[in-house]
């Protein structure tokens, strides 16, 4: 008999659902988008009944595509974008607000006044966070005091807190269960990675009370069943993770120096730092890569907030391009002889400058600049801020540099030409999977793992595959040449 496992793969723009066989083969996929809201300047939510419908409509879609019954399945296991914050009664299951998304920077001015105040090093301490709007806990804090009542129902215990996972969890179990996993909550600011609680100090500073709060469980984990009338037959929900972590473990890097890089919109680096947590000296975050069986894999993470979202401004916003597919043959072509970098700071930049004021900028330009060299800028750029993430995780990370494996996935890497230019900027193989859907992999995995469908961890990394492993081949000087132009670019970019 075949076993099945269903993830639910919930993402910044859209919702997906993919069932996976005891083979980690894909069965079927379902996806819908649901809309973005933009209600004022550096402000993004979500409607988070559009984030459930499109969740549970996308798994019944998956079902019936793979005819298969919800008995049929073992598991789910549940993805999310992570952050992204929502408040909801807990009688009626309500949500107070639409879902303040991770890329909101309307708590900006209250990170600026918690730092302000000294409180940069604690934080950082506790959860092995920076003091930033991304993060979740000033998102709560700006919720119950702009939401009327949202306070006091929180201080009575009327109302729950949770990132995206839990909410679907909540809605899944019919509001039995109340949880996140290690990974979530990590991303918090709330969460004292060390302690593996809920921290006191913190929730104390942002007036945050502890009532509102999910109980956190390993990433792999009896996280409850499915309620009555959601599918035909009741369904363990056993695995969680936010999305980064997920494809951590979907990439199968369960050993101290193995890093994966996801390049999608954004683009996320994470090294596994083993059992021990990295503070960092060069403004990368410290995380909870997993926690299984009560153990936490500690984890060092950098955000690059423009990866591929800056083909789509070529695209969309100039419109030199047609579809982002055209980019590796443009960037073949460009002259050699052009120096032309584009710092894409459309959001500020992330990891390791962390710099919220800084504005995307083009540098280089001549007469004979066209849609070639902006394309092969534009993906230059992804490369070189991959390798000032790396740069830091060198040196926060003392173990020697041939241990780091740079495994790769995300909607980019099917860029020949780009997966080339990474290879030589960073000057390190990078490795390209076959199956790229290792975020929802890492959902499945965790989930069949708890359920006997998948093997330990050690077993599992031997069913990785290789596609393909790109190797370095510029010239070591002009390889040095160019991002030193990059290095120069971005320091005339920086306000800090």
């Amino acid at each position: 008999m075949s076993a099945y496992i269903l993830a639910i793969d919930q993402g910044t723009t859209s919702s997906r659902a993919i069932i996976f066989n005891e083979k980690f083969e894909i069965i079927s996929v379902a996806q819908q988008e649901f809309e973005q809201f933009f209600p004022d300047s550096g402000w993004v939510e979500h409607d988070p009944e559009e984030i459930w419908q499109t969740s549970l409509s996308s798994c019944k879609k998956a079902l019936a595509e793979a005819k298969l019954q919800a008995g049929d399945i073992t598991a789910i296991g549940i993805t999310n974008q992570r952050e992204t914050s929502i408040i909801w009664d807990r009688e009626t299951g309500e949500p107070i607000h639409k879902a303040i998304v991770w890329q909101d920077r309307r708590t900006a001015g209250f990170c600026n006044d918690l730092e302000d105040k000294g409180y940069t090093d604690l934080f950082a301490q506790k959860t092995g966070l920076l003091i930033d709007a991304y993060f979740s806990g000033t998102k709560v804090s700006w919720l119950l005091d702009n939401v009327e009542g949202a306070r006091e129902k929180a201080e009575a215990g009327k109302l729950a807190f949770g990132t995206v996972d839990s909410f679907l969890l909540w809605r899944l179990t019919g509001g039995k269960v109340h949880a996140t996993d290690a990974t979530n909550a990590s991303r918090t600011l709330l969460y004292n990675i060390h302690d593996n609680r809920w921290d006191s100090t913190i929730l104390d500073i942002l007036q945050i009370p502890s009532a509102l709060l999910p109980e956190v469980k390993d990433s792999s984990d009896d996280f409850g069943l499915t309620a009555e009338g959601i599918f035909d037959h009741s369904i363990p929900i056993s695995g969680i993770a936010g999305d980064q972590q997920a494809a951590l473990v979907g990439q199968a890097c369960f050993q101290p120096g193995m890093l994966k890089s996801t390049y999608g919109t954004g683009c996320f680096a994470v090294l596994n730092t083993g059992n021990t947590p990295i503070s960092s000296k060069n403004r990368l975050l410290t995380t909870i890569g997993y926690r299984l069986n009560g153990k936490n894999t500690y984890a060092l993470e950098g955000s690059i907030f423009i990866a591929g979202a800056a083909v789509q401004w070529m695209r969309d916003a100039l419109g030199v391009i047609e579809e982002a597919a055209m980019t590796a043959k443009l960037a073949a072509k460009a002259d050699p002889n052009q120096d032309v970098y584009l710092v894409p700071a459309f959001t500020g930049l992330g990891a390791p400058h962390w710099d919220p004021d800084a504005r995307g900028a083009i540098f280089g330009i001549t007469r004979g600049t066209g849609p070639a060299e902006l394309s092969r800028a534009a993906l230059e750029s992804v490369c070189y801020q991959t390798k000032d993430l790396l740069e830091a995780m060198n040196k926060d990370w003392q173990e020697p540099h041939e241990k780091t494996v740079l495994r790769v996935d995300g909607g980019m890497v099917a860029n020949n030409w780009f997966m080339q230019f990474l290879a030589d900027i960073l000057d390190a193989p990078v490795d390209r999977p076959v199956v790229l859907e290792t975020t929802a992999v890492g959902a499945a995995y965790l989930a069949g793992l708890r359920n006997g469908v998948y093997p330990p961890p050690e077993d599992f990394a031997t069913s990785w595959r290789l596609d393909k492993q790109f190797l370095p081949e510029i010239d070591k000087n002009l390889q040095k040449r160019k991002y030193a132009g990059w290095k120069d670019a971005v320091k005339r970019t920086l306000t800090r």
